[in-house]
């Protein structure tokens, strides 16, 4: 009996799409941010202790009956219109069947041939301006199940000792969004799969929907590849690479089963269709179980729950409040900051866009934003191994201490200490260089004139330089004036005081 060949040596990239063309598909999952869960009184929190958050309704305890998250449904409905997606007049959930320890009731309850969205779409600009549009199928709400920890070397549950569960998460209110399959990507497959999911990211942040952190599971994409010869049109078996959670994995993972799937097909093999795992140490996938069809999970009609109405008045209503799309609002940034196209990338790379934005708001220049944020705020933020937004800098601080600058009262030097000194709670700038004593010596008391002539004493070749007219030497007084004064003097006052004990016309 012959055996059917499922794995061989993934091709390299080139080779690949040299033989096959590459057919996509994703399945986002936003996690709401609402106060309750989608059908019970149980909080949405994150952090808490294991199954603290949970009530019996989230547990499907026996006689217990759901009660749907307003909210959640109109989160949804903002969601699905943000998506350029239709919005259903009457939806209704179901019952999606399985077995699994994070799941007490042993089904989801989901929506299945009713979604609360469908036929949208989103148009997807890459890094050299290339505008990609993804078809969206559905954006369909649902309920997240629990979380599952197993205890042993891989972390996965192949050979673990033991496994925990902690049903908080259970019951969390999720738009699944559902693309349609997306061909003609190409080489910028990978490219485009980032873009997506960082596009999708962005609406949900802007509508403030959700706190759409993907290290915590708050948006989690499921990814499905499969490969096409050159030339044919019908898809090939996909695989679903689950719960990549970073933008940088969701590109390579697409990379990686692009190379994985061609190496099977050019050798003559069979894909199997299942799910995989996102192996970030080797940047592989691995595999996971065979991908159920919608038959396998025996869908039907939630009995206990009515359907979701919606009106048209209501639905406009929502749309009034729909915040400026985000590529929209990356267009007029980038135009009214005057920032070069590089420079807008770094900062929408380094996730600081809103950052700046805000900054600016309070009447700080862009360049000097930007300067901070990417700059002195990220070095700190890297130094203690945190995202910049947890330091607690507020764009208020950094607007303080720009007017603390521009008063002639601190320097850049000493703006960096009071910003740390910000950070570990000391108070506001004021308040820290008052207590300080961290002003610039402007030489009011004669300090800095003191301190001139001190190095101006103990450097004389220097003095003889400046006095014969090279006046670019002073840069070698004005360290030791600073040492002097602890960091503090104002360099431009320096290079007065020295010309004039110089008698020269500065």
């Amino acid at each position: 009996m012959t055996q059917t060949l499922t794995e061989a040596a993934p091709l390299s990239f080139e080779e690949a799409l040299e033989k096959f063309d590459p057919v996509l598909g994703f399945e986002v999952h936003v996690e709401l941010n609402t106060k309750t869960k989608m059908f019970s009184s149980a909080p949405n929190a994150f952090g808490d202790e294991p199954n603290t958050n949970v009530n019996e309704v989230c547990l499907g305890l026996p006689g217990t009956l759901p009660v749907v998250n307003g909210k959640a449904v109109e989160y949804a409905v903002k969601l699905g219109l943000a998506l350029n997606c239709e919005i259903a007049e009457r939806c209704r959930f179901a019952r999606k069947q399985y077995f699994y320890p994070d799941t007490p009731k042993n089904w989801q309850t989901s929506q299945y041939d009713e979604p609360i969205a469908f036929d949208g779409y989103l148009d997807i600009e890459l890094a050299d301006g290339e505008v990609f549009r993804v078809e969206i199928e559905r954006a369909h709400m649902e309920e997240d199940a629990g979380k599952l920890t197993h205890a042993g070397t891989s972390g996965r549950i192949q050979g673990a000792d033991y496994s925990l569960v902690d049903y908080n998460r259970s019951g969390i209110p999720l738009v699944e969004i559902v693309t349609k399959p997306i061909v003609g990507a190409g080489a910028r497959a990978p490219e485009l799969a980032r873009a997506y999911v960082s596009a999708v990211r962005d609406i949900v942040k802007a509508l403030d929907i959700s706190d759409a952190k993907m290290e915590r599971g708050n948006v989690r994409c499921d990814a499905n590849v499969s490969m096409m010869p050159k030339g044919s049109t019908t898809f090939g078996t996909r695989s679903e690479t689950k719960n990549v959670n970073s933008m940088r994995a969701v590109e390579h993972a697409v990379s990686y089963e692009m190379r994985r799937h061609a190496g099977i097909l050019a050798a003559g093999g069979t894909i199997v269709q299942e799910t995989r795992h996102w192996q970030e140490g080797t940047r592989t996938t691995s595999s996971g179980r065979p991908k159920s069809d919608a038959d396998d999970y025996r869908y039907f009609p939630e009995p206990d729950l009515v359907p979701i109405v919606t009106t048209a008045a209501w639905v406009e209503e929502l749309r009034s409040q729909l915040p400026e799309p985000p590529a929209e609002r990356r267009r007029r940034l980038l135009a009214a900051w005057g920032f070069s196209d590089q420079e807008f990338r770094d900062v929408i790379a380094a996730g600081l866009l809103d950052e700046i934005d805000q900054t600016v708001a309070t009447g700080v220049a862009p360049s000097v934003a930007r300067k901070w944020w990417m700059g002195e705020i990220s070095r700190l933020a890297n130094a203690r191994d945190l995202e910049p937004s947890a330091l607690g800098v507020q764009p208020a601080t950094i607007s303080a201490l720009n007017a603390l600058i521009e008063e002639g009262r601190i320097n850049d030097k000493i703006a960096r200490q009071v910003l740390e000194h910000v950070i570990a709670g000391e108070g506001t700038p004021e308040e820290i260089v008052t207590a300080r004593g961290l002003e610039v010596v402007s030489d009011d008391s004669g300090a800095l004139t003191a301190a001139v002539e001190k190095a101006m004493a103990e450097n004389p070749d220097v003095v003889e330089k400046i006095a014969a007219g090279k006046l670019k030497a002073i840069g070698a007084l004005i360290g030791p004036v600073m040492k002097e004064t602890r960091g503090q003097a104002d360099a431009g006052k320096v290079r007065e005081i020295v010309l004039a004990k110089l008698g020269i016309d500065g």
